[in-house]
């Protein structure tokens, strides 16, 4: 469902079911919440009957020492009351706080499960929004949202009743400008919840906007497009701040209207009240009671208003969530073998592949194999075939968009085949567990991510079985131990966000520490010299050329001097193996690797 077919109800039975299932590990607190919800609700029209009571029998009788005693009794009614109202807000938040907390786990959990191409047509920034602030939404519904329109219900239903039973022409006389009220929260609800649908549009736009601007802040900058970005957001900025002022512009009017709906209701009390005091039918301690349920009337019903509008962002928030956590775009993980040993033979067979949506819709609808032929899927590969024994070292060179990284994605399956089949250890890639699968896999890519937290950490991933010795042990294979023991505090010196203030060459070897720490038995290496200077490129490819051995790898590179001691290399093309062969053997081909060879080393004047 899109985001913007997403509009919300009041009250949504299903979502409400859904998020039950949540309250479940929180009963005692949901049952708490209730029952205290009812005495609230049960003792709400006791003062009004006290103070009734007091002016008529104590003090129009002038009778000082049942005042006293009455002011005393009132003032301890109102302890309790606050007392319950304080168990009862601080229930009501804990259940919230708790159920989002779970749903946050979930969520977050679900997110990382799901395959690489949800991530290719899903903006980040609304994936935060979805996690973070439809989620605050949610714990709405408990703290201030179904719970207190229960509350305020049943304490409009107790306090109606006894006034019908005190005077039940007086209290038709106060009820007669309800229709209006009934009226004006009807079309307020209607517009706030358009209003606020748009709120929610311009937050997530907004969210997304801000990470991806953020994230790339030093593009604008190297490319002076300051302003130009700045008049986008104003723009976004602007949509969302009137997104705003529009619901807000509907509360203005709904509260005095209701304002003026009370004094429309305490006027008539006032009038009938009086003739009702001077023909001796009521006593005066009568209409002042109805003078304070008038009040309790009509605050939860300004509060029901704006708790309609809690509980219908809560609906929105939910039904986002779950959005997310139905989107079927898990890599499924069907498969169950973990062998204890994996020799590390790779073999693609008669492999296609697309990152077109409609191969995996035939998929899922069971229709026939794609057709290869068919003009209208853009290939990525096309029948690609090759084998890698156990300890060799396969090279895939080309120019950009040949299909070298779509190569290495579909080997740990963080996209799907569209044809043919991928074996390791003769067996398909698809009957392995796919976390067995990845953690037999380790990748270094060309564009290093590290975590904001400490070069450990970002080595072992919070990994508790690889230890520090395993680390510096590492680390100092690759040769990279004696500038991080430079650092400030060593292997726990802080990394900043992506790893902003480590050099390139310095973000790149933690990352191949990163790998070897969890010894793979397949290593790939995805253009992983590409983004450092000479000598510490030839510092890593001297502890590359060790730790290859005994290991399958696959290397991507497009320096061929990297590459030159491959076992084998495939030069791909637009999808397609065009030469296979080692270094020398490609070279006496005169074909494409030739050329590519000759140019690069031609260029550098070697």
């Amino acid at each position: 469902m899109s985001e913007a077919k997403i509009t919300g109800r009041t009250y949504d039975t299903q979502l409400l079911r859904r998020l039950g299932k949540y309250l479940r590990p929180y009963r005692t607190y949901f049952v708490w919440s209730v029952i205290l919800t009812l005495i609230v609700a049960g003792i709400s029209p006791l003062l009004p009957m006290l103070v009734e009571y007091t002016l008529d029998q104590f003090i129009l009788k002038n009778n000082y020492q049942g005042l006293n005693i009455m002011t005393l009794i009132m003032f301890g009614l109102l302890i309790f009351q606050t007392a319950i109202r304080y168990y009862h807000t601080l229930l009501t938040n804990s259940l919230g706080q708790s159920v989002i907390r779970d749903l946050r786990i979930e969520t977050f959990n679900h997110i990382t499960d799901l395959r690489l191409k949800y991530f290719d047509k899903t903006p980040i920034g609304r994936l935060i929004t979805r996690t973070i602030s439809d989620l605050e939404t949610i714990a709405d519904i408990f703290s201030e949202g179904l719970i207190q329109i229960i509350g305020d219900i049943l304490q409009l239903i107790v306090i109606i009743g006894v006034m019908f039973y005190t005077d039940w022409e007086l209290t038709l006389i106060v009820l007669i400008p309800m229709p209006l009220m009934v009226i004006a929260t009807h079309f307020f609800q209607e517009a706030m919840k358009s209003a606020f649908q748009d709120v929610r549009h311009w937050v997530s736009n907004l969210n997304t906007f801000l990470q991806e601007h953020i994230s790339g802040v030093s593009i604008i900058q190297f490319f002076a497009r300051e302003k130009q970005e700045m008049d986008k957001f104003k723009a976004i900025n602007a949509e969302h701040r009137n997104a705003h002022i529009r619901s807000n512009w509907y509360f203005s009017i709904f509260f005095p209207v209701i304002e003026i709906i009370m004094a429309i209701a305490l006027g008539l009390l006032v009038w009938y009240g009086s003739k009702s005091i001077l023909a001796g039918r009521i006593s005066p301690g009568v209409v002042v009671a109805f003078i304070m349920y008038i009040n309790m009337i009509f605050r939860p019903i300004r509060e029901l208003v704006d708790k309609f509008n809690t509980l219908q962002m809560g609906m929105v928030g939910a039904e986002r969530i779950f959005t997310v956590l139905d989107t079927d775009e898990k890599t499924p993980n069907d498969g169950i073998l973990k062998p204890e040993k994996i020799k590390g033979d790779i073999t693609f067979d008669h492999v296609w592949f697309t990152y077109d949506d409609y191969i995996e819709t035939n998929k899922k609808l069971n229709l026939p194999d794609p057709i290869v032929d068919d003009h209208s899927v853009k290939w990525v590969l096309k029948d690609v075939s090759f084998t890698v024994k156990a300890g060799e070292t396969l090279a895939l060179v080309g120019a950009t968009g040949a299909g070298k990284s779509s190569t290495i994605n579909i080997l740990s399956r963080f996209y799907e085949i569209s044809k043919g089949s991928i074996r390791l250890d003769g067996v398909d890639i698809r009957s392995y567990d796919i976390n067995y699968l990845r953690k037999t896999i380790a990748t270094v890519l060309q564009d290093v991510f590290l975590f904001s937290d400490t070069v450990a950490n970002n080595i072992s991933l919070y990994d508790a079985s690889i230890t520090r010795e395993a680390m510096i042990e590492a680390a100092k294979r690759v040769g990279a131990h004696e500038f991080i023991e430079r650092l400030p505090g060593g292997y726990d010196y802080q990394v900043r966000e992506r790893g902003s203030t480590l050099s390139a060459g310095q973000a790149q070897l933690i990352s191949f520490i990163r790998a070897l720490v969890h010894d793979p038995k397949i290593l790939v290496l995805d253009e992983a010299t590409s983004s450092v200077d000479t000598e510490t490129e030839l510092l890593i490819q001297a502890a590359i050329d060790k730790l290859m051995k005994n290991r399958t790898s696959i290397v991507i590179a497009h320096r061929l001097s990297t590459i030159q001691k491959a076992d084998k290399i495939i030069v791909l093309d637009h999808g397609e193996i065009k030469e296979i062969g080692n270094h020398q053997e490609l070279l006496h081909l005169n074909g494409y690797y030739k050329r590519l060879y000759d140019l690069q080393f031609h260029s550098a004047g070697i």
